[in-house]
């Protein structure tokens, strides 16, 4: 039996993991990869600790997000000049420029002065990196959400308009109750597509030293020369995320299919 597997039967044991660690960096380590970082306890918890980040950041900016591109959405099939012309004005502006841009400028620029105005009121500024990052990121992706979402109403048959306006239904109430059940369904795909994208867009919050898991990776490889081995870490860890939102997305769409319904 390898030594690592040995390690991890006797895990529960007193200092079984430690043991266990050892036993797999002694096992990597005649293939070239010096994962040595994890028997230190505190560049370990560092790395655990970015990846708590990383794990908030998705946590937070997902329901932001779509929450954000319903609102844009709705503005741009509201048939209101006065809504649709700014929503289309930022729409156009977001998805035309970098997110790592748009990251710089909302916390070296905007940021700054918001600072300077709160300063002079005697009031610290409340908006920490994190919360940038959570802003900048949910807004880039919202616009995303936002085409999906009115390729989605678009796609609304117009016979299923026409017969929940012989109910009488108000404008709101076609959007929210016939429009926007139907659209979600259909730009679900879409949706999926732009969350599993949105998770590996938080790695931007490095630039800004939010302590996430590639901001804590490079901290450690700086000091140990082992920025192979993070790498392969950081793909791995992020891969097993955007595995785990497709999963849930291709169940959502599943649970959410209307059997029979367009054909």
């Amino acid at each position: 039996m390898p030594t690592w597997l040995c390690a991890a039967a006797g895990a529960s044991g007193g200092g079984g993991m430690t043991d266990f660690l050892a036993a797999v960096v002694a096992t990597l380590k005649p293939l070239g990869l010096n994962y040595a970082f994890v028997l230190d306890a505190g560049e370990r918890s560092a790395f655990l600790r970015g990846l708590l980040v990383t794990l908030e950041l998705c946590l937070l900016t997902i329901p932001c997000s779509l929450a954000a591109g319903l609102v844009l959405a709705a503005m741009l099939t509201s048939g209101r000049r006065a809504l649709a012309a700014p929503a289309r004005a930022f729409v156009e502006l977001t998805r035309n420029t970098p997110t790592l841009v748009q990251l710089y400028c909302a916390f070296l620029v905007l940021n700054m002065l918001i600072t300077q105005q709160l300063a002079s009121r005697g009031t610290g500024n409340p908006l920490t990196p994190f919360v940038w990052v959570v802003i900048v990121v949910s807004l880039h992706k919202a616009v995303f959400h936002a085409e999906a979402l009115r390729a989605g109403i678009e796609a609304v048959p117009r016979i299923t308009l026409e017969a929940a306006r012989s109910l009488a239904f108000s404008r709101r109430q076609l959007l929210l109750q016939v429009e926007l059940p139907l659209a979600v369904r259909f730009a679900l795909p879409a949706l999926v597509n732009n969350v599993v994208d949105l998770v590996k867009m938080t790695a931007v919050a490095s630039a800004i030293a939010v302590g996430d898991l590639t901001y804590e990776a490079i901290m450690i490889w700086t000091q140990r020369d082992n920025v192979l081995e993070l790498l392969l870490l950081i793909l791995a860890c992020f891969g097993l995320l955007t595995w785990l939102v497709s999963r849930a997305g291709r169940w959502l769409e599943n649970r959410l299919r209307m059997p029979g319904y367009g054909h």
